[in-house]
């Protein structure tokens, strides 16, 4: 399925594969790869409350401030796990972490294959990268919350997301 528009860079449009995804939905599963190459599934992610933060790439302005921010969130909510994911290879993944002390957060890379992108309805058809947003999952794998960032260069709704990530955890207190 392709979503003509749905996203743009700099006001030119771009289309998006998959679905959007809305609360309430099934978390799709995924083919992702971690920092040692091990492919990862929406199962090994582990039945706590995630936030999916999705960025094209950890070397833009944008991308590194969102992940910085959601690694700050991280030690505020043990509860809760937050994944980055890009299609940035692991190696870039790890040398980004690194230099900027960022280990609250777990990177996973959907280089290999896309499924991340393909079946959260994230991946940039043009470019070959994941378009911004974010995605609160429970521990039932169910969407409690779902941000497509419109223009890729624009930051998301950071409360937003934290906040759905309080509540899910409420919900199952």
């Amino acid at each position: 399925m392709e979503r003509p528009g749905a996203a743009t860079l700099k006001g030119n449009p771009l289309t998006l594969i998959g679905p959007e995804l809305k609360p309430g939905d099934d978390a799709p599963e995924f083919n992702l790869v971690d920092k040692g190459l091990k492919p990862v599934t929406l199962k090994d992610t582990g039945n706590r409350v995630r936030i999916f933060s999705v960025v094209p790439s950890l070397d833009t302005p944008v991308c590194d401030a969102q992940t910085k921010k959601f690694n700050d969130a991280a030690a505020q909510l043990p509860d809760v796990d937050i994944v980055t994911v890009s299609m940035d290879l692991p190696f870039a993944q790890t040398r980004w972490c690194g230099a900027f002390s960022v280990d609250h957060v777990k990177m996973l890379s959907d280089h290999k294959d896309g499924s991340f992108g393909a079946n959260y309805g994230t991946l940039i058809k043009e470019l070959r990268i994941e378009s911004r947003a974010i995605f609160v999952v429970d521990r039932d794998n169910k969407i409690r919350h779902a941000e497509y960032v419109k223009e890729v260069a624009d930051f998301p709704n950071y409360e937003a997301a934290l906040a759905a990530a309080r509540s899910a955890l409420a919900a199952t207190a």
